[in-house]
């Protein structure tokens, strides 16, 4: 049972997973939710944002006045630069991303499996439109791996499952995951609860869960 406000909107997802980022971490954020985390820096700290398209040093989105086509991110939306930012070739950006030099990488997922396989790419519906991106070389070369997701789909479908049945990103390579439910850890036989949002018990949360989750100190 529910009370109250029921879970985190997905700005609010945005920030609680920014309180998790070590301060002076370069990371890569993805298309979708994890775009909103550019504009969520806990005071006091300093995050060095990396777009696969060539910045290292992305700001929060600028004001309508102050858009600039040619300063986007990968999702094709307007961002800033901070100061000190270096913009580079697409191709160096990747030699980044596949020598290790990124500590965190923040996906969007259409299914994460208990043992941390990730497929976020296609349904595999022979219909479904490929969006690969970058995402492949992010899970195989990031440090670590945060997921920030709705709990279901919009059919009400659970995204978090035993067995992943879309066409997989990288197997074992999610850490943690965010959902307007919960904060969440990958922990090999289940899901381990950290945190539950405002409003949302542990039974509502494993009612939408497709696989074991275990309480939060369990």
């Amino acid at each position: 049972m529910t009370t109250g406000q029921q879970g985190w909107s997905r700005q609010q997802m945005a920030e609680r997973l920014a309180l998790d980022i070590a301060d002076g971490s370069c990371v890569n954020l993805g298309i979708g939710i994890p775009e909103l985390i550019a504009n969520c820096v806990p005071e006091g700290r300093t995050f060095i944002y990396h777009t696969e398209n060539g910045l290292l040093g992305m700001g929060p989105a600028p004001a309508a006045s102050d858009e600039d086509p040619e300063l986007i991110n990968a999702g094709k939306k307007y961002v800033t630069a901070i100061d000190g930012a270096a913009f580079f070739h697409h191709a160096d950006s990747f030699a980044m991303i596949r020598g290790g030099h990124l500590d965190l990488s923040v996906l969007g997922a259409m299914q994460v499996s208990q043992s941390g396989d990730l497929a976020n790419w296609s349904t595999g519906a022979p219909d479904a439109i490929p969006g690969v991106g970058g995402a492949m070389d992010l899970v195989a070369g990031v440090k670590q791996v945060f997921v920030i997701t709705q709990h279901c789909t919009k059919a009400g479908a659970p995204k978090l499952v035993e067995s992943c049945t879309f066409p997989l990103t990288g197997k074992g390579v999610v850490d943690r995951i965010y959902t307007d439910l919960a904060v969440i850890d990958v922990a090999g036989h289940g899901f381990q609860v950290v945190e539950l949002a405002p409003g949302v018990d542990f039974e509502t949360v494993a009612q939408r869960t497709g696989a074991p989750l275990l309480s939060p100190g369990n």
